[in-house]
């Protein structure tokens, strides 16, 4: 048998080994599971470098991608930016006007109180209700967390967050 009579099986031959085995169907599970909880939050811990993450919050301020800020912060999505409220009584619907013009529209503001949760005035839930924003008033320390959680999720957050040092 000749070269030439050779070819024409060794190109079928190689279509079969080039076919597609059949696959499982099965899904395998996360590797999340597999991990230990102290590797699951190491996974967590490793965000895109655009992506905003808590790491840390004082008395005093918040660090936030390895950076140490002093005083309250709102973050809108991944901007990150001074926010002039120093106690609870400072949050009106002035201090949170970026809303009115920020696009896309957050689904939530998290709204973080400081050392403890704090009744939001009728006229404040009005304004956020207006902008088109579901709010959760909450201690900043949860408030924080609760922020890396839904913007890790790739959700369109913001967060107002007074230091956690902030009482009434």
């Amino acid at each position: 048998m000749g070269t030439r009579a050779r070819l024409p099986s060794l190109i079928r031959s190689l279509q079969k080994e080039a076919q597609p085995k059949p696959t499982c169907q099965q899904s395998l599970p996360s590797l999340r599971r597999a991990f230990s909880l102290y590797d699951q939050i190491n996974l967590i811990d490793n965000v895109p470098n655009d992506q905003l993450r808590f790491q840390r919050y004082t008395d005093s301020g918040f660090t936030v991608n390895g950076v140490d800020y002093e005083g309250s912060l709102l973050c809108v999505g991944n901007m990150l930016m001074s926010w002039a409220p120093k106690k609870f009584s400072e949050i009106t619907p002035d201090s949170l006007s970026i809303f009115q013009t920020v696009r896309p529209v957050p689904e939530i503001l998290i709204l973080g109180c400081g050392r403890y949760i704090e009744p939001v005035s009728p006229e404040l839930q009005r304004f956020i209700r207006s902008t088109g924003m579901k709010l959760e008033a909450i201690d900043s320390k949860n408030a924080v967390s609760t922020y890396n959680i839904l913007n890790e999720e790739g959700r369109i957050v913001a967060a107002a967050l007074l230091p956690y040092g902030i009482s009434s």
